[in-house]
């Protein structure tokens, strides 16, 4: 059995050359995602490089197996709300916790920033996946599915 952890999840600026695969596989598996991240890396409008925001990449050995971005979100009146994006795990490393590094890293990430993460799914699996992982379901916005209350911690 492989196991990853937190040291297999780097925070990256640029997007490795090597997520094409990754990208070919969530095409192949009826996602979109993917391809619109690198369109929007590509394009500029969206390089998870403002503050608040970073790109996790999960890596098994030199594969990259899983991503998962953190955005400003972009209805969040006050700036006090991230917003997860983009969170793929390949299909050969289902199952093995890798989803759950990525989101934790996206949550250590976002404590130091904002007081709410939200997200949008319309995936069931996605949804069961979100809720054990302490998102509550929201139903008072069209742009926010799951929300997780965040506690920052000011430094001593």
């Amino acid at each position: 059995m492989f196991a990853l952890e937190s040291k297999d999840i780097l925070k990256v600026k640029l997007l490795p050359n090597e997520l094409h695969q990754l990208v070919e596989e969530s095409i192949n598996d009826g996602f979109r995602h993917l391809i619109r991240l690198v369109n929007e890396f590509q394009a500029g409008t969206n390089r998870f490089d403002k503050q608040g925001e970073a790109l996790f990449i999960a890596y098994a050995g030199n594969q990259i197996v899983g991503i998962c971005g953190l955005n400003q979100d972009p209805n969040s009146q006050e700036g006090s709300t991230g917003r997860v994006r983009r969170l793929y795990v390949s299909k050969d490393f289902r199952g093995l916790g890798i989803g759950r590094l990525l989101i934790g890293e996206v949550i250590k990430e976002a404590r130091i920033y904002y007081r709410t993460l939200v997200l949008r799914t319309d995936n069931p699996i996605a949804d069961k996946f979100y809720c054990s992982l302490g998102f509550e379901v929201s139903a008072k916005d069209v742009y926010i599915t799951h929300y997780l209350q965040l506690v920052k911690y000011d430094s001593i």
